[in-house]
């Protein structure tokens, strides 16, 4: 389970191509989470990140036309919100390769709750990142 800090801003209703957006926000940071399907998606950027916590702004939207593989697919964003993913960092078995031993996004997070300290601070530091996500729209 991950706590997130909801967002309420202008970006939720907005509408824009998918391939126009995804290239614009990948040169702000932005990438393509990895949870999507042809209907749904997140546009996410890393806002902060201490050993094994990393706390990110998450964009999510849906496919209203077309399918997210595409760049003509039209899309409409929704609520975003700020998630804090916290991850052991070490060695994890014997067997584990270098690699994967590092760091590991798939494993399962240490702190499940995933807490956010200082709420206030993220959800200011939240709603500048997503006004600057909508300048980048428009």
């Amino acid at each position: 389970m991950f706590i997130l800090i909801q967002l309420k801003t202008g970006l939720e209703g907005r509408k824009t191509l998918y391939g126009i957006m995804k290239n614009r926000l990948e040169e702000s940071g932005y990438h393509l989470g990895g949870n999507w399907d042809y209907h749904t998606g997140y546009f996410d950027r890393v806002l902060n990140r201490e050993e094994g916590e990393t706390i990110y702004i998450r964009a999510p939207f849906d496919v209203i036309a077309g399918m997210l593989d595409e760049d003509n697919a039209s899309i409409q964003f929704k609520t975003p919100f700020i998630i804090k993913h916290v991850v052991n960092i070490g060695f994890e078995s014997e067997d584990s390769s270098l690699l994967t031993s590092t760091f590991n996004q798939f494993q399962e997070p240490v702190d499940k709750d995933g807490r956010i300290p200082d709420k206030s601070k993220w959800q200011e530091i939240g709603v500048r990142e997503v006004n600057r996500l909508i300048a980048i729209l428009e």
